[in-house]
């Protein structure tokens, strides 16, 4: 019972710290932000975001969008996202590559490669949720060649 007490009032603790960081003063605390969101387990993040929504009465990703902007903001988003929900995170940055006009072929690499043996099923299956089109069908249609090849067998999807 005491060390769920004491887990309970860590969460609470570092959801003030961001809090405080953030919403509640004149400015942002950025380090504040890096020091929890870097050092703190999965679980205890999760737990940290709710106990965040309760006291700022709104999402710390919609904290983190009032308070930073450019690179910073990205880096702390993106740690977010994949804290909350990592197949939906690695879904849209491989979205984000390929929509409209042009691929950034950088950072749909970057996201097949790493990603390839590590959680890829999930992420196509989040992808068909999210965007209503199989990340192959999505590949297909903005690559071709052996870079095309390439990448549906890293996605598991051999032509």
């Amino acid at each position: 019972m005491i060390s769920s007490l004491f887990v309970c009032s860590k969460v609470d603790q570092d959801a003030r710290r961001l809090y405080d960081a953030g919403e509640q003063k004149l400015g942002t605390d950025e380090s504040t932000f890096n020091m929890v969101l870097v050092s703190r387990s999965y679980a205890h993040l999760l737990a940290v975001f709710e106990a965040y929504r309760g006291i700022a009465g709104k999402d710390i990703e919609d904290s983190l969008k009032s308070e930073m902007s450019g690179n910073l903001l990205n880096g702390f988003l993106t740690v977010v996202r994949c804290i909350k929900d990592r197949p939906a995170a690695f879904a849209k940055a491989l979205y984000k590559s390929m929509k409209g006009a042009g691929t950034d072929d950088s950072s749909l690499m970057r996201v097949v490669v790493s990603r390839a043996d590590i959680d890829m099923v999930q992420i196509k299956q989040v992808f068909l949720r999210d965007y209503g089109k199989t990340l192959k069908s999505f590949i297909s249609g903005d690559c071709s060649g052996d870079y095309k090849k390439i990448l549906l067998s890293l996605i598991g999807e051999p032509k």
